[in-house]
C-alpha cells in the first residue's frame, strides 16, 4: 500500500500518522477543554479554521449550550458530553486536521438521527479534500460512495458502486433488499 506515492513500510510512524485522520466508533476525549480536544487535529489552526470545523461538525450547537463554550472542560473520556456529541468533536478534529486520508470506522453505529445527519454532511465535506475510507455495516451510509468494497467471511466478495452492486445481485444486493424490506417495520405495543 502506498500513501503519497511512498510504500507505507518505508514511512516513519510520525510521517504516516500526519497523513491520516481517524474517527472511531468509540471516541475518547481528553480531560481538557472542548477547544483543546478539537485542536488536537491541528494545534496551530487559526481561530477561523477552528470555528469553521466546529460549525461543520455541529459542535457549535454544543458550544452554545455549554456554560463556558469552547473553554468548557469535557472530563476524562469526554464524560460531560453524550456519545453523539463526542463523535461530533472527533469529526471536527478530523475536519481541522485536513489529512489526505480519513478513516471512519463504524463512526455512525451508536448515533441518533440528528448526529448521523451531521456526520453524513461532514463526510461529504471531508471528501472534498481527502480520501475517505468508511467502514460501515449500515448500508445507507455507503450508498453515495464512489467505490464500495463488500467483505464477507474476511474476504473481498464484491466491489463497485451502489448501483452496480445492486445490478450484479450478489451479497450487497441481498443485504440491501433485506434492509429495504425491514425499513417499514415497527413494534406494536401490547394491550
Amino acid at each position: 500500500m502506498r500513501v503519497g506515492g511512498v510504500d507505507v513500510r518505508d514511512l516513519r510512524t510520525e510521517d504516516l500518522t500526519r497523513q491520516l485522520a481517524l474517527v472511531f466508533q468509540d471516541v475518547y476525549l481528553f480531560d481538557d477543554t472542548l477547544e483543546a480536544n478539537i485542536r488536537l487535529g491541528r494545534p496551530k489552526a487559526t481561530e477561523a479554521e477552528l470555528a469553521d470545523a466546529a460549525r461543520l461538525a455541529g459542535v457549535d450547537e454544543i458550544i452554545a449550550r455549554l456554560p463556558n463554550g469552547m473553554q468548557t472542560q469535557v472530563g476524562e473520556g469526554g464524560v460531560a458530553l453524550s456519545g453523539g456529541e463526542r463523535q461530533r468533536v472527533s469529526i471536527a478534529r478530523a475536519l481541522l486536521k485536513r489529512a489526505p486520508i480519513v478513516l471512519l470506522d463504524e463512526a455512525t453505529t451508536a448515533l441518533d438521527p440528528e448526529n448521523e445527519r451531521f456526520l453524513r454532511r461532514c463526510i461529504r465535506q471531508l471528501a472534498e479534500h481527502s480520501t475517505v475510507l468508511l467502514v460501515a455495516h449500515r448500508l445507507a451510509n455507503v450508498v453515495d460512495a464512489e467505490h464500495i468494497v463488500v467483505v464477507e467471511d474476511g474476504r473481498v466478495a464484491e466491489t463497485g458502486t451502489h448501483e452496480s452492486l445492486i445490478e450484479i445481485d450478489g451479497t450487497y444486493a441481498r443485504l440491501w433488499r433485506a434492509r429495504s424490506s425491514s425499513s417499514g417495520w415497527r413494534l406494536e405495543g401490547s394491550r
